[in-house]
């Protein structure tokens, strides 16, 4: 009797390396300078966010509100964490080494930048954002503005990259990460709108309503953020199980789903509290 075939397994694909297109990292090669960088970056971040719960848990204080330790804690672990994920990812997206060398390179000062501003703020007992009463104040709040702009712009480029060149990877990991950039989208849009308005309002003399404008699409921007870093590992760990590439694009395609659900909810929450 003839033996059925062994369920495909992905193996990392060899390529050669060129300064112009190396081989991502997950293919056998040492990570690039610039990925240990934004690495090391990323971690730092997180014990921070990590620290700063130590701080809060000893000083206390309220956890909401303008003013607290929740911003450098939540903004310390979801940036470091994010860094993580969009270096790690990065390395699927097929980029020339120059110019994923300067989105990562930017992308990891900005985030460096944002985190830093939160939490100089959090320490002086300010609010980060939306603080125009002293010129420090408005310099940091508006810094923070910008920094967000241009982690939209670096983000949007790498999620137009994901789509007109199709990802590298093992089974259902272009599915992953293209709906994971397009749900990361929703996320920095909602942050957008958040910013936006609630400088809007700082401007023209309402700051308390400015904080309290930003609370209905708090979910929908944080549920959002992180399916890039969700989905993309899961696609990573099917590719160690023995399931045919069908069962994992499945797989993947069910996640997606329920991914989106959660944010079509979180959305549909932002628009009825609003």
């Amino acid at each position: 009797m003839e033996k059925q075939p062994a369920a495909s397994t992905w193996t990392e694909p060899v390529r050669s390396s060129t300064s112009d297109s190396p081989p991502p990292a997950h293919a056998g090669r040492q990570p690039s300078r610039v990925e240990r960088l934004c690495y090391a970056t990323g971690a730092t971040l997180v014990v921070s966010g990590l620290l700063h719960l130590i701080v809060f848990a000893v000083d206390g204080g309220p956890w909401d509100g303008p003013v607290s330790w929740r911003k450098p804690v939540t903004f310390g672990l979801s940036f470091g964490l994010t860094l993580i994920a969009i270096c790690w990812v990065a390395s699927y997206v097929r980029l020339r080494a120059r110019t994923r060398t300067v989105l990562l390179g930017v992308f990891a000062a900005d985030c460096v930048l944002e985190v830093a501003g939160i939490t100089v703020q959090a320490w002086r007992g300010v609010p980060s954002h939306f603080d125009m009463e002293t010129p420090f104040d408005t310099a940091v709040s508006m810094s923070l503005a910008v920094g967000g702009g241009v982690l939209v712009v670096i983000l949007t480029a790498l999620a137009v990259v994901s789509f007109v060149r199709r990802p590298e990877g093992p089974a259902g990991m272009a599915l992953a990460l293209r709906a994971g950039f397009a749900i990361l989208v929703v996320g920095l849009l909602a942050g957008a709108a958040m910013i936006a308005r609630g400088v809007y309002l700082t401007r023209t003399g309402h700051q308390l309503a400015g904080y309290a404008s930003t609370a209905s699409l708090k979910p929908l921007h944080g549920v959002s953020l992180h399916a890039i870093l969700v989905l993309p590992v899961l696609a990573r760990v099917l590719a160690g199980t023995p399931w045919s590439d069908s069962t994992r694009r499945s797989l993947v395609r069910v996640a997606v789903g329920c991914y989106a659900a959660a944010v079509v909810g979180a959305l549909t929450w932002a628009v009825v509290a609003y």
